[in-house]
């Protein structure tokens, strides 16, 4: 891409993509930190059903969204992939305005691994399957990490490569593009939209969460007072 004007920094992300990229990798840590938590159990489901919803409204908005959030707008084969690899070592680097082909390559990777994990999850869960499920679970999940991870690193290459702070344009949603790249409506509402319904799920997971047991957990104290009770008695 021929850059004439890098030092402007143009509207390049929605507020929908960059809501659903920020929202999404707060389940995922949320939902890799309590895997392994009966305590954290309903937490962990819920931040999984969460994350798929994401995917879904991603998949939606892929299709219908603005300029570089359409799949269409980004989404390349493997040979563009490293075409654009081999470029990060040359003297003039592939630059995109929207994602680049090998970052292409991972979201697609992201969003149907956190399809599999999610399904996965949510059919142990419910009690579905045996205990393949729960491997095929785990070991999605331990594959999309490996993925999170590779995107980070690219992140961080892209951001030094082409001298700019992805990071940071997913959070401004701008980028130093020519100005015929950029898009010209923010889909704020439509952003809000989707931010009230992940809370009100949220909200509707709470209000239905089981309660806890009182009674057992009065029963489990008073069998250590009892316990401690007799120990003093035996002293």
């Amino acid at each position: 891409m021929n850059m004439n004007d890098p030092d402007r920094d143009v509207l390049v992300w929605d507020l929908p993509v960059r809501l659903f990229h920020w929202l999404l990798a707060a389940c995922f840590a949320g939902a890799w930190l309590t895997a392994e938590s009966e305590h954290w159990r309903l937490l962990h489901v819920t931040l999984g059903y969460t994350m798929a919803g994401l995917v879904a409204f991603r998949l939606l908005w892929g299709l219908v969204g603005t300029r570089h959030a359409r799949f269409a707008s980004f989404v390349r084969g493997p040979r563009a992939a490293w075409r654009y690899l081999r470029s990060l070592v040359s003297a003039r680097p592939e630059h995109h305005a929207g994602h680049n082909p090998a970052g292409a390559l991972a979201i697609v990777a992201l969003l149907g691994l956190i399809a599999v994990t999610a399904a996965s999850g949510w059919a142990t869960y419910s009690e579905l399957g045996g205990e393949w499920l729960e491997e095929v679970h785990e070991a999605a999940a331990n594959l999309l990490m490996a993925v999170v991870v590779v995107h980070l690193l690219g992140v961080l290459v892209g951001s030094l490569v082409h001298r700019e702070n992805l990071v940071r344009s997913m959070v401004t949603g701008r980028k130093p593009v020519p100005a015929g790249e950029g898009i010209e409506r923010r889909w704020g509402a439509l952003a809000a939209l989707v931010l009230a319904a992940v809370l009100g799920f949220w909200w509707l997971q709470w209000q239905t969460a089981p309660a806890p047991d009182l009674a057992a957990g009065a029963g489990e104290s008073s069998a250590r007072l009892l316990k401690q009770d007799r120990h003093h008695d035996e002293d």
